[in-house]
C-alpha cells in the first residue's frame, strides 16, 4: 500500500503541471481526520476547535460528491449571508478556490446559486433567513457552524428540504455550544462525529495565534469549548460541575510532600482504542491533591512506558502506580524494560471506575482537590461523573489514572485519609 507520505514527495519532485494539478486532490493533502470515515450514516459531524479546517473539510466533501456524480442538487447553509460568500464560496477554503480551473463552477451571485458543468448544482442559503429553505428540495445538505444558527427553525427547515435521492446526507461542521441541536446530534446512531482541536492543525496556523490562544484561553471555560470542541454541558447528576473544577484551579502548586503518577493501561494500542491514562498527581504540604500533569497517549506498550518513565523522572515521583488488571505483570516488566529501577506499586480494580472515584471527587466538593492549567480532558472527564457511571462517550482514561494516584497518596500508610 502506497502511503500519503510516499505520494506527497513524489510529487514535490514531479513538473511543474503535475505539482499544479496535484493541489487540488484534496485526499491526498488532508489530514485522515478531515475525511469522511466509512460507514452507513445520515449525517456526518466535524465537531473541532477553531483552525482546525472544518471550512475546508466541509468544501472539499461537497465538491467531492458533486465531481462523482453521488449528488446533482446540494445546498449549504451557513449562519450568515456573509460567512456564505467570504467564506464558503470565495473564501481561502470556499467551493471557487478549491475547485480546479477545469472544472469550477459557474458563481451566480445573485441566484445564490453554483452550477457544474455537469449540471450539479449547490444553492446557498443563510440562517437567518428560515423560510427561505420552505419548498427546497435537496440531496445533500452542508450545514456550516451549526452551533452558531441564530434560529433552531432553519434546521428544521433544512432537513425538511433534504428528500431527494435514496440516501439524501448532511455534513455538519461546527464549534460546539451547548445547543439542543448539537446534543441531539451527538446522541444519534445515525451520526458520525470526528472531533478535533485547535492544536491538530497547528502546522497551517501562525505561531504567535496558537501562542497567543494558549496565552488567553487555555485552561479557561471559553477555550475548552472554541480551542477544544467540548461540549460544556454539565451532565445530569454530575458529581462535580465544570465551574466547581475550574474555581479550584490554581496557577501552580505549593511544595509538595510526594509526588505520584497513575497509570491506567489501554487494553489495545490500535487507532480507535482506549488511550492509556497517565496523569501525575502530588499532596501538597497544605494536604490538598494536585493534578500536576497529563501524559496520556495512545501508543504501543513500548510508548505508553517511555512516556510513564519520562514522567516519573521529570517531577522526580516517589512511585508509579500501574492497574493490573489490564495486562498485570506484563505492564510492570514493560515500565521496567525501560528503567528497571523505578518503584511500582501494582493495584487491582475491585470495583467500577465511578465507583472508585466517588471518595477522590469528593475532595473537588470539599476545596481539597486542584488541577493546573492545561488539564482540559481530565477535568472534562473528572465532570462526566455522576453516581451512576461515567456518562461521557469512551473510557475516562486520564481521570482513572488520576483516581489511582490520588488514592495512592490519600490511603498509603502514613497519608492522611480524607473523608
Amino acid at each position: 500500500m502506497i502511503e500519503r507520505a510516499d505520494v506527497r514527495e513524489s510529487i514535490l519532485s514531479a513538473t511543474p503541471d503535475i505539482q499544479a494539478a496535484a493541489q487540488y486532490e484534496w485526499p491526498i493533502w488532508a489530514r485522515p481526520d478531515q475525511l469522511e470515515p466509512e460507514g452507513d450514516h445520515r449525517y456526518f459531524m466535524a465537531c473541532a476547535g477553531r483552525g482546525w479546517g472544518k471550512t475546508r473539510a466541509g468544501t472539499e466533501w461537497v465538491r467531492a460528491q458533486i465531481e462523482s456524480g453521488k449528488s446533482s442538487r446540494a445546498i449549504i447553509v451557513a449562519a450568515t449571508a456573509a460567512d456564505l460568500r467570504d467564506t464558503l464560496v470565495e473564501g481561502p477554503s470556499g467551493l471557487m478556490t478549491i475547485c480546479p480551473p477545469w472544472n469550477r463552477p459557474l458563481y451566480e451571485p445573485s441566484k445564490r446559486r453554483l452550477t457544474w458543468k455537469n449540471g450539479a448544482t449547490v444553492a446557498l442559503y443563510s440562517s437567518e433567513e428560515p423560510d427561505r429553505l420552505r419548498g427546497v428540495n435537496a440531496d445533500l445538505m452542508l450545514a456550516d457552524e451549526l452551533a452558531a444558527w441564530k434560529y433552531p427553525a432553519a434546521w428544521d427547515m433544512a432537513l425538511f428540504a433534504l428528500r431527494l435521492g435514496s440516501n439524501p446526507r448532511a455534513m455538519i461542521t461546527t464549534t460546539p455550544r451547548p445547543t439542543k441541536i448539537i446534543r441531539e446530534l451527538l446522541k444519534r446512531d445515525d451520526c458520525v462525529v470526528v472531533r478535533g482541536s485547535t492544536y491538530d492543525n497547528a502546522a497551517n496556523l501562525a505561531p504567535q495565534f496558537i501562542e497567543e490562544i494558549v496565552r488567553r484561553y487555555e485552561g479557561t471555560r471559553l477555550g475548552m469549548q472554541e480551542i477544544h470542541a467540548i461540549v460544556l454541558d454539565d451532565v445530569d447528576g454530575a458529581v462535580l460541575t465544570r465551574e466547581q473544577i475550574e474555581t479550584l484551579r490554581v496557577d501552580e502548586a505549593p511544595d509538595l510532600g510526594r509526588i505520584i503518577v497513575g497509570v491506567d493501561p489501554a487494553i489495545s494500542s490500535g487507532e480507535n482504542s482506549d488511550q492509556t491514562g497517565i496523569v501525575v498527581v502530588g499532596k501538597g504540604v497544605d494536604d490538598h491533591l494536585y493534578a500536576l500533569a497529563d501524559r496520556s497517549c495512545r501508543l504501543g506498550p513500548a510508548g505508553w512506558a517511555r512516556r510513564v518513565v519520562d514522567a516519573f523522572r521529570e517531577f522526580q515521583a516517589d512511585t508509579i502506580v500501574v492497574e493490573k488488571n489490564q495486562g498485570g505483570q506484563m505492564c510492570e516488566h514493560t515500565i521496567r524494560s525501560v528503567d528497571a529501577n523505578v518503584p511500582i506499586t501494582m493495584v487491582t480494580a475491585t470495583r467500577g471506575k465511578h465507583v472508585r472515584a466517588q471518595p477522590i471527587l469528593s475532595l473537588f466538593e470539599q476545596g481539597k482537590a486542584h488541577t493546573l492549567p492545561g488539564l482540559t480532558k481530565l477535568e472534562e472527564q473528572l465532570a462526566s461523573f455522576s453516581l451512576e457511571g461515567y456518562e461521557a462517550d469512551g473510557s475516562p482514561d486520564s481521570a482513572d489514572a488520576f483516581v489511582w494516584a490520588a488514592t495512592e497518596l490519600t490511603t498509603s500508610p502514613g497519608a492522611q485519609v480524607f473523608i
